[in-house]
């Protein structure tokens, strides 16, 4: 959408924002330094990075507050559980609006007015159209223009995941990695071989990571309230580096099926694991479902 604005196919945006939970592997640091500097500046469309704190440290840190990630419990009974998400809306929602509001001129806690409203734009494409939901917040309307885009390759409206992948190939953005934790727990399998294969350092991050919440998050346990049972970041519920990573899911499989034609069916992106962070459309609802 931001290189869309700035070649003028879509209105000029007036800034974009990336909430960072300081956890992201280096490459989306990268992307965005290169978004920044060869497409937002050109245009002149200010980009706010703006952050909650640094969601890994904030876990390991008994003085502090921790919104809890959607971690895998092993309960004492030996069923199966999961933590609540909260994350997505402490480092990646709440930054994001406080930006917004000052944006508009009415930082917390001055209230906004009724019908002062910020325009944000949600990268749904068609074959995701019921993802396309409104924020609920007053002064924050979502709008959808890829829905709108016309100019698919089915010449039909609004452009499908596999449009937005042939644009970006043809403007030399052919490699666009994932907005998500290093550690999120959503991770699907072929995510987590490609951080072991390509990223070691931050593969032993993760490793490091599981290893370190194993009973739950250091504030919880310095009060007095450690977690019943055990966390885990892989939904085998075993440490991550003995986890089934080598396991290919169902979505995995069906990525890499071909359709009558001999045309791949879904054009991959990063493996084709639907799985990443995104405000108020994210892909990580629940685990990836594994092959039987």
């Amino acid at each position: 959408m931001l290189l869309l604005s700035a070649e003028g196919r879509l209105p000029k945006l007036d800034a974009a924002i990336f909430a960072d939970t300081g956890w992201e592997p280096a490459a989306v640091y990268e992307h965005l330094n290169r978004l920044v500097r060869e497409v937002a500046e050109p245009a002149g469309i200010p980009v706010y990075r703006v952050s909650s704190g640094n969601i890994r440290n904030d876990a390991l840190d008994p003085e502090h507050r921790f919104a809890s990630m959607p971690l895998f419990i092993k309960n004492p009974d030996g069923g199966d559980g999961m933590t609540r998400r909260q994350c997505t809306s402490e480092y990646k929602l709440k930054p994001i609006k406080a930006n917004v509001r000052m944006l508009l001129g009415y930082p917390h806690p001055r209230p906004v007015p009724r019908g002062v409203y910020a325009e944000q734009w949600i990268g749904i494409s068609r074959d995701e159209f019921g993802r396309a939901k409104d924020s609920g917040i007053q002064y924050l309307r979502s709008a959808f223009p890829l829905l709108d885009m016309d100019g698919g390759a089915d010449g039909r409206e609004g452009w499908t995941r596999n449009d937005c992948i042939r644009y970006l190939r043809s403007n030399g953005w052919a490699s666009t990695p994932k907005s998500a934790c290093i550690g999120c727990p959503f991770h699907g399998n072929a995510q987590w071989r490609k951080l072991r294969d390509d990223h070691p350092d931050e593969w032993a991050d993760a490793v490091d990571f599981d290893h370190a919440i194993r009973s739950g998050n250091a504030r919880g346990n310095a009060n007095g309230k450690p977690l019943l049972g055990e966390a885990y970041l892989h939904r085998s519920r075993l440490p991550l580096d003995q986890a089934p990573i080598g396991r290919v899911t169902a979505h995995e499989w069906a990525s890499k099926q071909t359709d009558v034609f001999g045309q791949i069916a879904d054009i991959e992106l990063e493996e084709g694991d639907p799985d990443g962070c995104s405000p108020w459309s994210c892909r990580s609802g629940r685990p990836e479902a594994e092959a039987a």
